[in-house]
């Protein structure tokens, strides 16, 4: 079985064409980052525009790379939501007007059930259902006990910031470009950790996630430097981040205990972090739970997740991708 996926639920555009729900076989990306630089953050205007003017020839691409034809296809499957309106509609009435056009069924799925199942994409190490799903990302950050490929329950979420959102603040603060995260990561590999102790607000409920301390709590200390030394620059970037990702670990694996969790997944475009990687695959096995990560290249926003989970959704009759 053959699905198109199509993903516009921010400013990437994307088209894929991933084969039997697990091998991808063309995963097109064009992003309109550069444009957004300078204003240091998306500008859904712009993003959607760039997609109107992108689609067509990213999905001419996915198929090319593929080396199918429309012909081929049995399903296309597309992003719904949570996401920018515009992009989203961009991607839908794309996807809607083909599937018209060839006489092929359209699968709506969830953005973020997506990004979860990009940890079966391309991979022979897979975890069982049942499993909990932590998705770090710019726009999201959630914790959830998933069941199936249609459908899973939210334990917890972020109450202000997403903790990409948070690394793209403190990042300005430190005088770094946009996007953030990457660059974050980049000093904090040459930084002192334990240099400056930061802590994440707590929260009412034990699975719920707060970054909105912590990021005033950096900006407080460089409002107090005044003028910060390359030195003192990556020791606050080693410390925020290891603040961040200790409460991300921490609850993780308390979930996977409230839950009887045998394997957890983390996903989203933090998820490729690599100092993030090494806490959780330590964290996990001291505490007796199998970890899963998507490839890299799979964790930012990109259509063969899209396409993966909507190939395995329709196999089993469902809908689309939701969660309770």
């Amino acid at each position: 079985m053959h699905v198109l996926g199509i993903e516009t639920s921010c400013d990437e555009t994307s088209a894929a064409i991933v084969r039997g729900g697990r091998k991808v076989l063309s995963n097109v990306v064009s992003s309109s980052l550069s444009l957004h630089c300078r204003y240091g953050g998306v500008i859904p205007e712009i993003a959607s525009r760039m997609q109107l003017e992108t689609i067509a020839a990213v999905t001419e691409a996915a198929f090319k790379k593929a080396a199918v034809g429309l012909n081929d296809i049995d399903a296309i499957s597309v992003t719904s939501g949570p996401g920018l309106l515009g992009s989203l509609l961009v991607g839908i009435s794309f996807s809607r007007a083909l599937g018209l056009s060839a006489a092929i069924p359209v699968l709506e799925v969830n953005h973020l059930m997506s990004h979860i199942y990009a940890v079966f994409l391309n991979s022979s190490k897979v975890p069982a259902l049942p499993f909990v799903a932590l998705v770090v990302s710019g726009g999201h950050t959630s914790l959830f006990h998933v069941t199936g490929f249609g459908a899973a329950e939210e334990l917890g979420h972020t109450r202000d910031d997403a903790c990409g959102e948070a690394f793209d603040k403190v990042a300005k603060l430190l005088g770094l470009a946009y996007p953030g995260g990457p660059l974050i990561e980049k000093i904090a590999s040459k930084g002192d950790c334990r240099r400056i102790k930061f802590n994440c607000s707590d929260t009412r409920q034990p699975l719920d996630f707060s970054f909105s301390g912590i990021k005033t709590a950096v900006m407080y200390l460089v409002r107090k430097k005044k003028e910060l030394a390359p030195k003192e620059k990556r020791d606050i970037a080693a410390s925020f981040q290891e603040a961040v990702f200790g409460v991300l670990v921490d609850k993780a694996i308390s979930a996977c205990r409230m839950q009887g969790a045998k394997n957890l997944v983390v996903a989203g475009g933090v998820a490729a972090n690599s100092r993030l990687r090494e806490k959780f695959i330590f964290s996990c096995r001291q505490a007796g739970v199998g970890c899963y990560f998507p490839a890299p290249s799979l964790c930012t926003d990109n259509a063969a997740m899209v396409a993966g989970l909507g190939c395995r959704i329709f196999k089993e009759g469902g809908k689309g991708a939701v969660y309770a």
